[in-house]
């Protein structure tokens, strides 16, 4: 399956993609890790090549990664067009997978996209890495069988 990897980013109201501005920062957390009890998270600030140079090397001892997100029609964007535009790949390959959508085919009800925010243990204020530590709590929960 790979490692799961939760991402979440930040960036200044009205900059929805790359195109129209920079993303300011970005949180991931390694779950496999945190499900066996360690806190392994990234915290990367800017967009700049070393930011993500230094990602890349936080990722490569954990793949192959899968990208995980509350919204990766948003975070995707950001973190595969900084890593195509440095390095020319991007380590999680083309696609990322939403955690609503996962918890919906759980539930057999597709409308349900908000329920699984309960389950977050850490406060989501939008610091990235809290945010992505409290969703990929919520990820656990889930794949250990809560709804």
């Amino acid at each position: 399956m790979g490692n799961l990897i939760v991402v979440d980013c930040e960036a200044p109201f009205g900059v929805g993609a790359p195109s129209v501005g920079d993303m300011t920062e970005f949180g991931a957390v390694d779950v496999n890790a945190l499900r066996e009890g360690r806190v392994e998270t990234f915290h990367g600030v800017g967009c700049s090549e070393d930011t993500f140079r230094q990602f890349r090397e936080w990722l490569t001892p954990r793949m192959p990664v899968v990208f995980v997100s509350d919204n990766p029609a948003y975070d995707f964007q950001w973190i595969n067009f900084y890593f195509w535009r440095y390095f020319g790949e991007n380590p999680f390959g083309y696609s990322g997978r939403r955690i609503a959508d996962f918890y919906a085919g759980l539930v057999g009800d597709f409308r349900s996209t908000q329920k699984w925010k309960r389950l977050r243990r850490t406060k989501h204020d939008h610091h990235p890495v809290h945010d992505a530590l409290g969703n990929a709590e919520a990820l656990i929960r889930i794949l250990d069988g809560e709804r």
